[in-house]
């Protein structure tokens, strides 16, 4: 608006004849224009700054965060005592696969004893039948006798299983809060 009343004095003062008024005016007209061209420069560049500075401080911003995950990331590391907690699973592993073998062996002992006993109790069927006909009857009265002795616990492989398990629990915790 003062610019568009300057150039209309600008205007008035040249039909009037006052030239050397009329370029001063003008001058001033085209002084102001650039400085409000440079004004406007200067606001886009403090814009462009502020952008830029805000860009940086999100960057050490993201920087720190790196930086607090990289130290977490190492204690973790230090912490977790991978070749300690392989060797407890391949031992534990190992522990286990032999107490599968173990348990196979007992089902194929157990079933043999069961053939066995079948095969024994149709010896002794045979035996009284063959004594009975023997003694016309008489030995039939006594009654049956069985060899068979009572089933005694094993009290011993409890307590070295129990042991084995006491001890692998104490080597994991031990793993774990190294």
């Amino acid at each position: 608006m003062a610019q568009d009343k300057a150039r209309a004095s600008v205007k008035q003062l040249a039909l009037k004849g006052d030239v050397k008024s009329a370029r001063i005016l003008a001058k001033e007209v085209v002084r102001s224009e650039k400085q409000k061209q440079k004004l406007h420069v200067s606001k886009a560049r403090l814009g462009s700054i502020g952008i830029q500075l805000s860009n940086q401080l999100a960057m050490v911003k993201v920087t720190g965060t790196l930086q607090k995950s990289t130290e977490i990331m190492k204690l973790s590391n230090d912490l977790i005592k991978l070749p300690q907690i392989s060797a407890a699973m391949r031992e534990m592993s190992m522990e286990m696969t032999k107490a599968g073998i173990m348990e196979e062996m007992m089902e194929d002992t157990l079933d043999m004893v069961d053939d066995d006993e079948e095969l024994e109790e149709e010896a002794d069927a045979e035996v009284d039948a063959v004594l009975f006909n023997l003694t016309e009857g008489k030995l039939g009265k006594v009654g049956t006798v069985t060899t068979e002795l009572p089933a005694a616990e094993k009290p011993e492989d409890e307590a070295e299983t129990e042991a084995a398990m006491a001890r692998m629990q104490e080597q994991l915790h031990g793993l774990l809060h190294s």
